[in-house]
């Protein structure tokens, strides 16, 4: 397919979270899922985030994300990656259930999820009893939201409509990675929440042992969707800037062999099964003894200041 840009590409000069002049490139990835077209992808020595370059810009990104490989807006189970990823998410969002209920402390309040996808896990909160709203920027994902889940979903742009501390969790499942105004955004979470809020961020983490094996072959990459790869360093960061402070990091599991899967297809160009289940349960027991080193990272943060 042809995705050729008609607006130029986004270049930054600095790094996109804290500004610093101390970038390089680190080395170039493919996007294996749509284009095939390869992407730099450089390293900030300020705060240790790495980003990626010469991205499409928000309004021409979408043709990226065309393709029935990429699950969070197709819902496929298509293949064994994606059958094995429908298989975890169904015992996932029940644990996501869990947790939200924890840690907010009520089991009936207001959640809004941000980049919500097909909606499965605001169906699971609604069925508890929650007051459920998605945002979704891809109207064939909103529309599944709405016919299987029965849930309130709208374009990403309504959040900037949303009433001030009206919701005690926003969550962000593998989504802030994706967003072009991430500043905006982040402000405005901050005034959503109620002063006791959670706000939940997963993200896939540069730093763990599985990203170290694959290099520019690790599938979390995922250029050039992933405008972003963060390490807790810059996740800190990043929240600090914006009135927020990192209270918990929770492991995700089940991100290091799925990740390692499509790492292992990536690079080979075939499954390869037992490499990546090795190095897959190696990134798992390491997340195990220290969160900070798994594949994918749950930062539990909360608001500093009104």
């Amino acid at each position: 397919m042809t995705t050729a840009s008609s607006t130029a590409p986004i270049i930054y000069k600095s790094c996109p979270v804290c500004g610093s002049n101390h970038i390089a490139e680190v080395f170039r990835a493919k996007d294996y899922t749509v284009s095939q077209e390869t992407f730099s992808i450089w390293h900030c020595e300020e705060c240790q985030l790495r980003f990626t370059q010469n991205i499409p810009v928000e309004h021409e990104i979408g043709a990226y994300y065309q393709s029935e490989e990429y699950i969070s807006h197709s819902n496929t189970s298509k293949g064994l990656i994606n059958g094995l990823y429908q298989t975890v998410r169904d015992y996932t969002l029940k644990q996501k259930r869990k947790l939200v209920e924890k840690i907010s402390g009520t089991e009936k309040g207001n959640i809004l999820d941000i980049g919500c996808g097909t909606g499965e896990f605001l169906g699971t909160m609604k069925a508890a009893g929650w007051k459920t709203l998605g945002l979704e920027p891809d109207p064939g994902a909103r529309e599944q939201v709405k016919t299987n889940q029965g849930v309130e979903v709208y374009d990403n742009e309504h959040l900037f409509s949303l009433a001030d501390d009206s919701y005690d969790v926003i969550s962000m499942w593998h989504v802030l990675e994706h967003v072009h105004r991430l500043h905006d955004y982040l402000d405005k979470i901050q005034s959503l929440l109620k002063p006791s809020g959670k706000f939940l961020v997963a993200v896939p983490n540069y730093q763990s042992v599985d990203a170290d094996h694959y290099q520019a072959y690790w599938a979390a990459y995922d250029v050039p969707r992933h405008l972003y790869h963060f390490s807790p360093s810059a996740m800190g960061r990043l929240m600090s800037r914006h009135g927020f402070k990192i209270v918990e990091y929770r492991k995700m599991p089940f991100d290091a062999f799925y990740v390692s899967l499509l790492s292992e297809k990536y690079k080979h160009g075939s499954m390869r099964l037992v490499p990546a289940f090795w190095t897959g349960l190696r990134s798992f027991l390491k997340n195990s003894a220290q969160p900070k080193r798994g594949s994918s990272i749950l930062y539990i943060i909360e608001k500093t200041k009104d």
